[in-house]
């Protein structure tokens, strides 16, 4: 199925408002849950922006492909895949 370009744009922004709001929000959960240990605080942030891009990937993919980094835009755009009008809106996104 293919959604037209603005319910695309609007699933990659709300995409990546949740991918933004999950790594500030593990960041502040590190801080506070690993007690001064850097590492333990490192690993806390990935584990916890993986699973949230994870499940952010799955739900959007099929609607706007998941792209949620501009560099993604640009080799699809280099590639073929996307013409030059939507690689700028998805990259603008």
């Amino acid at each position: 199925m293919t959604f037209d370009l603005k319910r695309r744009l609007v699933a990659e922004s709300l995409g990546t408002f949740f991918l933004v709001m999950a790594i500030v929000g593990s960041g502040i959960m590190a801080q506070e849950l690993a007690g001064g240990n850097d590492a333990l605080a490192l690993l806390c942030n990935t584990m916890a922006t993986g699973a949230v891009l994870f499940v952010i990937i799955t739900i959007f993919v099929s609607v706007s492909g998941a792209h949620f980094n501009p560099a993604v835009s640009l080799v699809m755009w280099l590639r073929g895949d996307l013409d030059r009008k939507q690689a700028i809106a998805y990259i603008a996104v």
